[in-house]
């Protein structure tokens, strides 16, 4: 603890798929907490990410993208987003400099509007916009009457984002800190080494596998010799998809497991022993086991 004033709150962090919220969250911990890849409605769950700045412990809520549900996972996911603002200090809206007010985030924005709560936006991606169309891009958020305040960021490369840390610290009320001083999450470490292969899964199989896998860790042994043996299972719904996650030989899973292995490695801080078996289950995504360990609500 920096201080005898102490200050602690939530931020959530809110927008459309795919638009940085998680790249953002790791970067303002200083290390991963929520996976990354290009496949929208990548984060599940509400994940939290834990920061220090000075005197304040920033409890961010990383959030499932926001967008029109389909299916029973897409609600659940949907209702853990709306949920994770509502129980926030403060709400944080990520806008993709690319993409503009695209109808996903027109809508997030109308909801925000129709709660009547001030809402911080940060424009994300800046670096892949020309100047012009990103102040054409802030006069239409602040036109809006939403936001308070509006960041200028690149979540990839770092830029703004300590502005954005400063600025959310200064908000957190005065009270202890919520967590240790040396925790960065609240996902307990078996479902982050699951987390970490369906992110390898998804950038090696982003095309072949539209969103119809996810992964389990069924064993976690920690091992005298200080290294720890974890086994998951890659669930899919259909005996194709099994034979595409395997690859010609085993090639394909053998790649993703070395992917996962290694950054499991760097993040555990131990040698990792992973073994992956791919299983078919079908309809996966209706089983009410499954949103439990997400912390989702099935009938959302």
């Amino acid at each position: 603890m920096n201080t005898d004033t102490p200050r602690a709150g939530f931020i959530a962090v809110v927008g459309a798929p795919n638009v940085g919220k998680s790249t953002l969250i790791n970067r303002l911990v200083g290390t991963k907490v929520s996976i990354v890849s290009p496949k929208v409605q990548t984060t599940r769950t509400r994940v939290l990410g834990i920061a220090l700045a000075g005197d304040a412990q920033v409890i961010l809520i990383d959030t499932p993208g926001i967008f029109k549900p389909r299916r029973r996972l897409d609600r659940a996911m949907v209702a853990a987003a709306w949920g994770g603002a509502a129980d926030a200090d403060h709400v944080l809206m990520l806008i993709d400099a690319t993409r503009g007010v695209d109808a996903n985030t027109a809508a997030i924005i109308g909801k925000l509007k129709d709660g009547g709560r001030g809402v911080m936006a940060a424009i994300n991606k800046i670096d892949l916009v020309k100047k012009p169309a990103l102040l054409g891009l802030a006069q239409e958020l602040q036109s809006t009457g939403v936001f308070t305040e509006i960041f200028m960021i690149s979540a990839e490369k770092g830029d703004g984002v300590d502005e954005v840390m400063a600025h959310v610290a200064g908000l957190m009320p005065e009270g202890p800190w919520l967590f240790p001083d040396d925790q960065v999450s609240d996902m307990p470490e078996r479902l982050l080494a699951a987390e970490i292969t369906r992110e390898k899964l998804y950038l090696q199989l982003h095309q072949e596998l539209p969103y119809a896998a996810t992964v389990e860790t069924e064993e976690w042994e920690d091992k005298d010799d200080g290294s720890v043996r974890i086994g998951q299972v890659v669930y899919v719904e259909r005996a194709t998809q099994k034979a595409i996650v395997l690859g010609k030989g085993g090639r394909q899973v053998k790649a993703i497991g070395a992917a996962a292995r290694a950054e499991l490695e760097d993040i555990l801080g131990c040698r990792v022993h992973l073994f992956l078996f791919v299983k078919v289950r079908e309809k996966w995504g209706d089983d009410p086991d499954r949103y439990r360990d997400w912390d989702l609500d099935f009938n959302a």
